[in-house]
């Protein structure tokens, strides 16, 4: 019997009210916030705030997490929902079906999800490769017109239309295998060679059923008409490559259809890139970048109405101005390890004064690899990547990370102090942390070992997984909120058994099951920050080791030799290839700091707060991040307490601030990459409210004080703020610019408010740089 086709009626779509689609956020907000350490938007401002809009986002890194971030983000910037496209086999489990319900998501039926073995055995005709024909096989009563035979993994599991029955051992498909190029038709008969001389008549393949979607585009058609959000992954399916899998055409046939059937409909299409570091790992990053919001051409609309032909140029041309729009905010590598030596780049690039945020490394990344695919055979180049692949290998053999190699200091007293002080403090941070990671063992255990067999499962089941860590996230997750409940539910019950036992009285029965149930995520949220900060503290030890190991020392001073020539090179390389992709470059390189809300910058303290991007002043905050606070003040352990932060060295006027982690590396810890930071004018240190604190809101404030700078312009702007920062100090291109000079770092905000304002901007800073080294060179020779 042949297949009926699967359409939307299948499983329904459910729409909750509006409240229940808040809860549902709420909820997995607190979730999302447990399992990453940090996740930023990047271009917030260009979610339009009303009329329908479709929401593109690549690459599907993380299965089921990659929908909750883009919603959480859109919904904290505009308020806006989003409903989302997941394949109905999602929808047929009962958890991710209960859920993806809440959120008022839309299931699409695929053919693939509903394949079938079929009987027999194929290959393909001598003389017309568009010919099927079976041994053993019953087409006839398998098969009927529009339905699909797929042939097996080891040809690529391409699939093909079929046209006609002829019978049961013949049948006729509407394209050739892969495409009219003949490239997969020429696959598919070497491997039917292969079989053959092993003694099978042909290969294995499997029937796909006919899907019918027009309910399914008739719904986003209508959601689209009222001026709603649709979300979706044009890829099709998750996956955990470096780079983009080919998009499929359905977003480009829900903008042109919802347009042409509904001419007062302007849709538009954003572009969102999700970048992870560490997706599968339990307290990674993200970055969720939203890119310039496209208008669908009218040409193409036009195009579209009218069918056929041009019908399919209509869609394949809006789904190439989507791609192009992707392109801008996606990293996309060809391959992994040149993935690890752009990266290896971006920490060796020096960026004088700046703290990098989350969205900055990302921008940075995007700049890195778009210069080295354009440049990769230049032999310079070539030299380079070499270089920093051994530079890594070294790094390896010596246990340490990037950031760690400029911080190590030759061996004295500190040093050893420093180390028996973090190794306290481990101690500390593990004793707080024990209980918690005790009681909640079990969930670690079982989420780690049932991910992994899913993660097995997937990739079984793909053809374009590599390792299958897309799903890892999203069973770590649902695994952990099954045990949970029930674990805490036997403590409650083993805790309330004892009060049984010993004879407790009658109030400490009843409230103990309360108050146990009500403990416990409290005693696994501190374990969940006291090991945080273990874990920093640990990966800060080996440094420090390999400092005071004898006969290292030579090797980390080699490394640091190494480091420090390849740092110089890489800066070379960018000065000479940079100006010859960009005109502009020299202008909007990342060379000034964040745009970003400074630290505060009041009396130093046991307390203070902390910065709006996350991090916490260096200086302060004894309470939350000891180890920062005395390896500056006491062992002088930082790049600031080189400026005179040290309690050693005396006091500095200068503010010194706790970075942005190196998330590309394994999680780096907040405690040991200090940077410096040039606070600029006009930015409030005050603590904002939450809705302050959006993109969106930044924006607005950064406009203000351009349009602030251009009545009364200064000689020297610091922080480069114009209408098209994205408020983290970065700029978009949106044309040709002059070339401007840069200042160097360190520079007090006192000396250039004292520029005078007449003085051409060259020239002022020249004189500053110059000041600025006879400063350096002074103490140079005091010390």
């Amino acid at each position: 019997m042949t297949t009926p086709a699967i359409t939307i009626d299948d499983i329904p779509i459910k729409k909750p009210p509006d409240y229940v689609y808040e809860a549902a956020l709420l909820f997995w907000r607190t979730v999302v916030n447990i399992f990453f350490r940090e996740v930023r938007p990047r271009g917030a401002f260009n979610i339009p705030r009303d009329g329908p809009v479709i929401f593109c986002a690549a690459p599907h890194h993380n299965q089921f997490l990659d929908p909750l971030l883009l919603a959480l983000e859109v919904h904290r910037e505009t308020r806006r929902k989003v409903q989302f496209l997941i394949a109905a086999k999602s929808m047929k489990r009962k958890a991710i079906g209960f859920f993806a319900g809440l959120m008022s998501s839309i299931p699409v039926a695929r053919a693939a999800d509903d394949a079938k073995p079929g009987t027999g055995q194929v290959f393909l005709s001598g003389e017309d490769p568009c010919l099927v024909v079976g041994y053993e096989t019953k087409f006839t009563s398998e098969f009927t017109p529009k339905m699909q035979i797929m042939l097996p993994k080891a040809v690529g599991s391409v699939v093909a239309e079929v046209v006609e029955v002829i019978s049961d051992t013949e049948l006729r498909i509407k394209k050739e295998f892969g495409g009219e190029s003949g490239k997969g038709t020429a696959r598919v008969r070497e491997k039917i060679k292969e079989v053959q001389a092993q003694g099978q008549k042909g290969l294995d393949f499997k029937r796909l059923p006919h899907i019918d979607q027009h309910k399914m585009y008739e719904y986003v058609y209508e959601c689209l008409k009222t001026g709603g959000c649709i979300g979706i992954f044009p890829e099709g399916g998750s996956h955990d490559r470096t780079d983009l899998l080919p998009l499929k055409a359905g977003v480009s046939l829900m903008a042109l259809g919802a347009m042409a059937n509904h001419p007062e409909v302007k849709v538009k299409i954003v572009p969102v890139g999700l970048s992870y570091f560490h997706a599968h790992r339990f307290r990674s990053r993200a970055v969720v970048e939203f890119g310039s919001a496209m208008d669908v051409p009218q040409d193409l609309v036009e195009m579209f109405k009218q069918g056929g032909a041009q019908k399919r140029d209509a869609v394949a041309k809006l789904l190439d101005l989507i791609y192009d729009g992707l392109k801008t905010v996606t990293i996309r590598a060809p391959d992994y390890e040149t993935l690890m030596v752009i990266q290896a780049a971006r920490r060796l690039y020096r960026t004088p004064g700046q703290h990098l945020t989350l969205g900055q490394v990302v921008e940075l990344n995007k700049r890195f690899l778009e210069g080295y695919l354009h440049f990769q055979e230049e032999p310079r180049v070539r030299k380079l990547r070499e270089d920093v692949m051994k530079y890594n290998r070294m790094l390896r053999d010596l246990g340490l990370r990037d950031h760690q190699v400029p911080l190590a200091k030759k061996t004295n007293w500190k040093t050893l102090g420093l180390l028996f002080y973090r190794l306290l403090l481990l101690i500390v941070w593990t004793v707080l942390a024990l209980p918690g990671v005790i009681l909640n063992g079990p969930i670690f255990i079982a989420a780690s070992i049932i991910s992994r067999k899913k993660a097995k499962e997937a990739l079984a089941a793909s053809t374009v997984k590599i390792a299958g860590r897309d799903v890892l996230a999203t069973w770590k997750i649902l695994i952990s909120l099954g045990v949970a409940p029930l674990l805490y539910g036997f403590y409650a019950f083993l805790a309330t058994f004892l009060a049984f036992k010993v004879g407790a009285p009658l109030q400490w029965k009843i409230f103990t099951p309360i108050v146990v149930m009500s403990a416990l995520p409290f005693i696994g949220y501190a374990a969940l920050k006291f090991g945080e900060a273990g874990m920093d503290v640990l990966k800060s030890l080996r440094p420090l080791v390999v400092a005071l190991f004898p006969g290292q020392q030579q090797s980390l001073d080699r490394l640091k030799q190494e480091r420090e020539r390849l740092a110089n090179e890489l800066a070379e390389v960018i000065n000479e290839f940079g100006p010859k992709l960009y005109e502009d470059f020299n202008e909007w390189r990342i060379l000034v700091p964040s745009a970003s809300a400074p630290p505060s910058s009041g009396q130093p303290g046991l307390w203070r707060r902390k910065s709006s991007t996350g991090a916490v002043d260096a200086q302060g905050n004894l309470l939350s991040h000891p180890m920062t606070w005395l390896d500056e003040r006491l062992f002088g352990w930082s790049r600031s307490a080189t400026r005179g932060t040290s309690a050693w060295a005396g006091g500095s006027t200068e503010i010194s601030r706790a970075a942005t982690p190196d998330i590309s590396d394994d999680e780096e810890g907040d405690y040991d990459n200090l940077l410096g930071y040039l606070e600029g004018k006009g930015l409030s240190s005050r603590t904002r409210s939450r809705s302050q604190q959006a993109s969106y809101a930044d924006l607005q404030k950064l406009r203000k004080l351009s349009n602030a700078a251009s009545t009364n312009p200064p000689v020297v702007q610091i922080s480069g703020v114009d209408t098209g920062a994205d408020g983290e100090g970065l700029h978009m291109r949106h044309g040709p610019r002059n070339r401007r000079a840069s200042l160097t770092d360190t520079v007090p905000v006192e000396r250039i408010g004292a520029v005078d304002r007449e003085e051409p901007l060259q020239q002022a800073t020249t004189e500053i740089n110059q000041e600025m080294e006879e400063s350096k060179s002074e103490h140079g020779h005091q010390d």
